[in-house]
């Protein structure tokens, strides 16, 4: 076998750049332990690439290919790398070529032969449709018995199985890859158990390990090596094995949950053929596992019978032969008889689909698949024991409008040869025709155009996609996003993702537009009425919630499908928006981020996440917002008086720009000494003055020790050149302060440094006396309402007549420093990291390295290409269910995984909630009230009363109020005669964009009885 020659990075390295999201969901150990580790493909049709995809994207030490299999057209179905010019080559050879351009750091290659020697080398084999049964259980007790891990998997239609065995002793490392949990302590009683502080939920579980440090009267806990099995007393207490010997406990401390290895024991597929460990991955459907399990083994059978041939579509001979082996092995089985008999109406299901192929169902295996070899190789997060049976039924269309039977299942000589088997003509024509709305190009917005590719979608005579993402293409991008290769790199993403799927698919070409529009309210006269009203459905590929509900909005007005998505790690969800009948996206939201108190993040921090805020915050002060305040007072009249009115804080605001005016740098030099000047005063001065105003002994006003519980008490730090983050705080900030003033940056060593600071006068630290700093969150609320009444008149004329007059610096502008996470060369990092772990020195927390401050400062999203592949598999099988207006909200499924544990979990989606008045009916979210024409108030106002029984009491436009009938009696007769486009203008003082057709008015009615009621909105069509 020989691998192709890359450039690789060098031992114990990992090119942070390309895989930067993916390395906060594995992290470094597990990710240098992939980067080891050598797997095999065996099988390279739609699932095998899948896989193979997938685990190029993350990074293994060589990845081979085994599949001689000469292509033929229905394999194009499926195989994205595949092409009509290849049919006739083999398709190892043809695949290995593509994956090769996924990452250079992973050699591909193709392996000769199956022969022991060749297999010997490698750290975990896949095995997806090319092997018998019977070879793979040969296969599997030769991995077994050399400690190779061992993942099978076989998709027929909509169905899907997979069997893992890693061996006899697997040791996983991390079961569930979340951040150990952390908290500080209250009391630790001499019978072990251990109290929360301030009701703090400890979040931990029975049989869970911690250790702990800083607790004070218990040194020998501090210093034990050995972490401490806890069992739980309840949400705010635990209790630990310790006795007398551990000493009392005075105060302070904190605990920390310890991740313990575990190991697992695997059955060999012989034994797991006749006895079977079941997953589930869908609670509604646990009585099926036992009929797919004899189901899949009776096609083993059948193709053994049959010269390797499966099940023809929808025949009845073949039916009745596979449902004999089936009964065969069930009988056989030495399986408890009240197991449950065979699901006749599933095997005759598995029999018509044995020849489909579904591209949604090989993306959802091949991400759940893929994450199994990576646990194989990188020992972080719990593998799947062992079987697994999968099946998405619901999917097919209703026999009544696509009929499926042996005709029009028959093979048609076209690459969707496969998915005509599954669905039948008339269905995947249907898909071809749909008009469909993709909002993102990123990593699921790629999976979803490469199985939209497979799937035909659009590509038919009305068929047509949209999609829309105004982002360009970035290193980071290529480690999930897999339509991007790095010649992209700066490129717009939806252009390159639009070129990339039209190679997979040339009959795309010419129905797929590419937009670099950004989708909301200020290009709603280019998504207009047209746009949505064209539209089949919408498909969201988006990162952030506001561009969700926006669309979310968009899709109730206009009544379209949405089929919505998201992942965060090894953690992912799907849900289905269905016109008048579930929720919308915004029904349900996610509770908001927890802030972090001001008190807390300004002189009492007690965890990193408090100082990589606060240095955040510095940088943010520093180069953003008092270079921006500067360039505000140099280019508008009065800003000074203008300021007053509306900043309480304009004497610190008018302090920042004298300094950065009348103190400004004119060398570099000049920047290192104010970048020192700023250490000292951060570091040392500030932390002196609150030791000033609250000593190491204060007490609190009840006698207790201020410094304590989430208080710790801090100590200046002395300036050390020698120290990285001291150096890291001086030469970041000097750079990014000559940015600011537009001085030529350096790059200069540790030796200039040093004499520039030799040269540098640091004033020595002297007591403020009057400085109010506030202990708790009270205080310092109290202080921020106190602001105004504390600004002194005469100090603040003082401060404005410091300031050089603008027009003496006619044209003299700073350069805002605008913070950017994903450059690593642009000081932005180095100086938060430094700053954030210079400010844990002073408070004994202990520091991170500059890859943790990044992804918590820049609020990264981790990321991994196989959940990513996970859940655009589930949104696709939506996809075919959506096309079907017959389904009830029975058939729709919202997905919920965490690839982690594993859990994959279903549930039906929410029913809209229904309202009434009168005797009328109607769906809170998607009901409204439709006119047409240009109406007068007065008519409106008749409308309702007449047709609807409902006196409006108020009417509204946006924020204009046209109609209220507490108005005078003149006032609402001049306005009832009125248009209603008339009427909006003369109160909003605005026209109304030529773009807007349907005018949306809220209103106020009584209902018959005279009660307030809540209804729908106005919708009033002016064309």
């Amino acid at each position: 076998m020989t691998d192709m020659q890359v450039d690789t990075p060098p031992i114990g390295s990992i090119d942070e750049g390309l895989y930067s999201r993916q390395l906060y969901v594995l992290g470094k150990e597990a990710m240098l332990k992939m980067q080891n580790a050598n797997v095999l493909i065996i099988g390279l049709k739609g699932l095998g690439i899948e896989i193979a995809k997938n685990i190029a994207l993350a990074g293994v030490k060589s990845l081979a290919l085994y599949d001689p299999t000469t292509i033929e057209i229905q394999h194009l179905s499926s195989q994205f790398f595949l092409s009509e010019k290849d049919i006739g080559k083999q398709i190892d050879e043809v695949s290995s070529i593509k994956l090769s351009e996924l990452n250079q750091y992973v050699p591909i290659s193709i392996l000769p032969d199956l022969a022991e020697s060749n297999l010997s080398q490698f750290k975990c084999i896949v095995v997806t449709d090319l092997l018998s049964l019977e070879d793979q259980v040969k296969l599997n007790e030769f991995t077994h018995s050399h400690d190779i891990g061992y993942i099978q998997a076989n998709i027929k239609g909509l169905f899907g199985q997979l069997f893992v065995d890693l061996g006899d002793h697997f040791t996983v490392i991390d079961q569930d890859g979340e951040e150990p949990l952390t908290g500080i302590v209250s009391d630790i009683e001499k019978n072990g158990t251990v109290t929360m502080l301030d009701d703090s939920r400890h979040g931990l579980q029975d049989g869970d390990y911690v250790k702990f440090k800083e607790v004070e009267g218990m040194p020998k806990l501090n210093e034990s090596e050995k972490p401490f099995k806890i069992e739980v007393l309840g949400p705010y207490a635990y209790k630990i094995g310790i006795d007398e010997s551990y000493g009392t406990y005075v105060k302070g401390g904190i605990y920390q949950q310890v991740k313990m290895p575990k190991t697992l024991k695997f059955d060999k597929l012989v034994d797991q053929l006749k006895k079977p460990s079941f997953s589930v991955s869908d609670f509604a459907k646990f009585d099926r596992l036992n009929t797919y399990h004899y189901g899949f083994q009776a096609l083993a059978g059948f193709q053994v019978k049959n010269n390797g041939k499966l099940p023809r579509p929808y025949n009845k001979e073949d039916f009745n032969e596979l449902l004999t082996y089936a009964q065969q092995i069930r009988t056989s089985s030495p399986v408890p008889d009240d197991e449950g008999d065979l699901d006749e109406a599933l095997i005759e299901e598995l029999s018509y689909q044995a020849r489909g192929d579904a591209p949604g169902v090989n993306t959802f295996f091949g991400g759940l698949i893929a994450q199994e070899v990576l646990k194989c190789v990188s020992s972080k997060f719990s593998p799947m024991q062992q079987w697994l049976y999968f099946d998405s039924l619901e999917s097919l269309p209703n026999v009544k409008h696509y009929p499926r039977n042996e005709e029009v299942t028959k093979p048609l000589g076209t690459r969707y040869d496969n998915q005509v088997a599954l669905f039948g003509k008339d269905f995947v024509e249907a898909v071809q025709n749909l008009r469909v709305f993709l909002v993102g190009s990123g990593a699921i917005g790629c999976e979803m155009l490469k199985n939209w590719a497979m799937m035909g979608l659009g590509s038919g005579p009305n068929g047509k996609i949209i999609v829309t993402d105004n982002d360009s293409i970035e290193k980071s991008n290529l480690n999930r996003q897999f339509l991007f290769r790095p010649k992209d790199v700066g490129k717009f993403k939806s252009e390159v993702a639009k070129a990339a799927v039209e190679a997979m698919n040339p009959q795309l070409v010419g129905k797929i537009e590419a937009s670099l529009e950004k989708v909301g309210s200020d290009t709603e006269h280019i998504f207009g009425d047209k746009f949505w009203n064209d539209l089949d459905l919408v498909t969201n590929a988006l990162d952030n919630v506001e561009a969700r509900t926006y669309i979310d909005r968009r899709c109730i007005f206009y009544k379209k499908p949405l089929l919505e998505s998201g992942t965060l790690g090894t953690k992912g969800n799907t849900q289905v928006v269905i016109p008048n009948l579930t929720e919308s996206y915004s029904s349900s939201q996610d509770p908001p981020e927890k802030s972090i108190p001001l008190c807390t993040l300004r002189s009492f921090p007690n965890k990193i996440d408090h100082t990589i805020a606060w240095a955040k915050s510095l940088f943010q002060g520093y180069f953003l917002e008092s270079p921006e305040s500067v360039n505000l007072y140099l280019s508008q009249p009065n800003y000074v008086e203008q300021t007053l009115k509306q900043n309480p804080d304009i004497k610190g605001t008018l302090e920042n720009i004298s300094e950065y005016l009348n103190k400004r740098p004119y060398t570099f030099d000049d920047c290192v000494k104010w970048a020192r000047a700023q250490f000292e005063l951060k570091f040392n001065h500030d932390i002196q003055q609150l030791l000033y105003n609250f000593p190491k002994d204060a007490k609190t006003s009840n006698g207790g020790n201020f410094w304590s519980g989430p208080k710790r008490a801090p100590d200046a730090l002395v300036f050390d050149i020698n120290n990285k983050n001291h150096y890291d705080f001086i030469a970041g900030g000097a750079n990014l302060l000559a940015y600011v003033y537009g001085l030529k940056p350096s790059n200069e060593d540790l030796d200039y440094y040093t004499k520039v600071l030799s040269e540098t006068k640091i004033e020595p630290f002297a007591p403020k006396t009057g400085v109010a700093i506030a202990a708790n969150d009270n205080e310092a609320e109290e202080q921020m309402k106190n602001m105004n009444n504390t600004v002194d008149d005469d100090s603040l004329k003082k401060i404005a007549a410091s300031l050089p007059e603008p027009s003496t610096l006619a044209g003299y502008r700073l350069n805002p420093i605008e913070f950017e996470k994903d450059d690593d060369t642009n000081h932005h990092i180095q100086f938060i990291t430094a700053a954030s772990n210079c400010r844990a020195e002073n408070y004994s927390i202990e520091p991170v390295d500059y890859s943790k401050t990044k992804f918590i400062a820049g609020k990264i999203i981790p990321a991994i290409a196989t959940t990513t592949a996970l859940v655009t598999g589930l949104v696709c099988l939506e996809l075919y269910k959506v096309l079907d207006k017959s389904k009830s909200i029975e058939d729709f499924k919202n997905g919920f995984i965490n690839l982690a544990l594993p859990f994959i979990g279903f549930s039906e989606p929410i029913k809209s909630q229904k309202g009434k008045y009168n005797d009328t009916e109607f769906d809170q979210i998607w009901d409204r009230f439709e006119l047409t024409g240009h109406l007068t108030l007065q008519e409106l106002l008749d409308h309702f009363e007449k047709n609807e029984g409902l006196e409006i009491t108020m009417l509204s436009y946006g924020v204009s109020l046209l109609y209220a009938s507490f108005f005078p009696p003149k006032k609402i007769k001049e306005r009832s005669s009125m248009k209603l486009t008339d009427l909006i203008k003369e109160i909003s003082k605005k026209d109304i964009p030529e773009h807007v057709s349907t005018l949306i008015f809220e209103v106020c009615c009584d209902d018959q009885s005279g009660e307030d009621v809540e209804v729908p909105y106005i919708c009033v069509k002016l064309n």
